[in-house]
This record gives structure tokens, sequence and C-alpha cells, in this order.
């Protein structure tokens, strides 16, 4: 599956004896704190997302005037025409009233390259707005994006437990007899079937517990998705947790690094959700809480 995370360095964390965050290892997480901040509020970040709009097939009409058959939050009236072929192919042809971009050149009606496909999608842009095709559950839309956007703006940053080296574990690596293939239900209901190629089990108060990664590639980082008793409190409903691969039976999860899908800040991303073997029935305060700021 594609990730729709912003990814952390995940190297360096040998810094620390278990339950005492010494200086070294305060200063790399606040530092992986920082570029996660400087990820999110980029131009082009998640906190740009102004819409996602699925395709009919034939013509849809996209700017911000109601008489569109897609209407943008912002950007102009009329930007052009997206056409869904029978086949799946997508083809864009730019309006005549404004300065309209794709891939930075003047746009000329042509084919454009989904999100799915090899290399960088396309991207169709009119000032401030821009928008990319990508697949959800078979089905081709828009996703939008607009560099002035108010959750861009008047983003109120990303508050977090307290550092507490305790919350980094190294976990047990039990790899499985040949990778696993598990569902993975995203937040608009689309089931995808991904690659899992062991477990990391952990003790927490004298008790066990494991999580299930998934992986593009073998030999890649372990992306976990999970929820835990602060879920849908204290914290988003789940988070994501990146480790690096398994060295010698054992992975490192460090909880203070553990962040909010793209979906805690807004509603138009399409965030995977937990497989049922990463709920786990203790509090992990350690990582990033609620987003205090607007969702909707």
């Amino acid at each position: 599956m594609k990730r729709t995370l912003i990814p952390l360095i995940v190297a360096a964390c040998a810094l620390v004896l278990p339950g005492r965050a010494d200086d070294s290892y305060v200063h790399f997480v606040e530092n992986q704190w920082a570029e996660r901040v400087v990820q999110l509020t980029k131009p082009d970040g998640w906190l740009t997302l102004i819409g996602l709009h699925f395709l009919h097939e034939g013509d849809n009409t996209v700017g911000s005037s109601a008489d569109n058959t897609i209407v943008l939050a912002a950007g102009p009236a009329r930007i052009g025409t997206v056409s869904l072929s029978a086949a799946g192919e997508v083809a864009f042809a730019p309006g005549s009233a404004v300065d309209v971009r794709v891939d930075g050149q003047p746009a000329q009606a042509g084919r454009l390259r989904p999100a799915e496909g090899e290399g960088d999608p396309s991207l169709v842009s009119a000032g401030t707005v821009s928008f990319f095709v990508i697949e959800r559950g078979g089905r081709k839309a828009l996703r939008v994006r607009d560099s002035a956007a108010g959750r861009r703006i008047h983003f109120l940053g990303i508050d977090h437990y307290p550092i507490d080296a305790s919350w980094r574990i190294e976990a047990d690596w039990i790899p499985f007899d040949g990778p696993r293939r598990i569902p993975i239900t995203n937040i608009i209901g689309n089931t995808s079937s991904e690659t899992t190629p062991g477990k990391a089990v952990f003790q927490r108060d004298g008790r066990t517990y494991e999580l299930w990664p998934i992986v593009d590639e073998p030999d890649e980082t372990l992306f976990f998705i999970f929820s835990d008793a602060t879920s849908g409190g204290a914290t988003y409903t789940m988070r994501f947790l990146d480790a690096g691969p398994p060295k010698n039976g054992k992975v490192v999860l460090d909880f203070n690094l553990a962040t909010n899908p793209p979906c805690a800040f807004t509603p138009f991303a399409t965030c995977p959700l937990p497989p049922k073997q990463n709920h786990l029935p203790i509090a992990v305060s350690a990582g990033e809480k609620t987003y205090r700021g607007a969702h909707d």
C-alpha cells in the first residue's frame, strides 16, 4: 500500500539506558518532533488538503463555481475539465480564462499520470490550488490541495506526552514462516491485503503484548498502525509508528515517536486503520496526543 504518513528517522536510538532519558536521547526525540512539524506544514503537506472528489466516467468540470461537476473549496471558478475513460485513463483539458499549469508548465490537453503509476503523479495547479489523481477502492479521485488552506495557516502545533525512555522498548522479533497477508481497511471503508513479515513481541508491567507491522518491500522500515487505551481520548483513534528493520532478533519500538495519522488533521485523508492484532489493551502514554486544532 502507498504510505500515508510523514516518515520519521528511525536510526540512532541506541543512546539511552532503559527508564532514563539522558540529554542525547531527549535531543534526538525533540529533533524528530521538530522535523515532523516542518514536514506537516510544508506547502504541499497534509494540512493543505481541501478536498477528495471521486470522478465519474466522462467529463468532469473542475473549479470553485457552483455550476462545476466537481466544486472546489477554493481556487478559480473554472480550472478545466477532467475526463475519465471507460478503461480508467484520466485526461485534462485546461480552461481558457486562468493560468493553469501541469507539472509547472503551461497546461495543454493530455493524459494525467495517477499517483499509483510509475513516477510522480501529474500535478495540475492554478494559483495556490492544485490537484492530482489517486485511486481508492478501484475508483479514481482528485486529491485537492491549497497552500493557503486555513488548517495550514492556523496550525496550532502538536502536543506530546513528556519524553519517557521506558517507552523506548527493545522487542523480540518473531518472523513468520514466510510473509503473511492481512486485511487493512482504510477510514473510508476500502480494504486491501497487505504484507506482514512477522511480529514484535514486548513486555510492559509484567504482561506480554505484540504488534504486527506491514511492509511494501523486504528489509524496509516496519510500519505499525496501532490503537491503545488512550485512543479516542488523550490520543487520536489510532497512531502510526515506524521501526527499523529487525536486527539480531530485535526491533526497537520507540513510542515517543508515535505520530497521529494524517486524518487526525484533515477529513480528506484516507488513512489505514489498525489490524485487529494491533489493539493494545494498555495506555501508551508516549508520543503525539490528540490535535487541538480544527479537523473538519
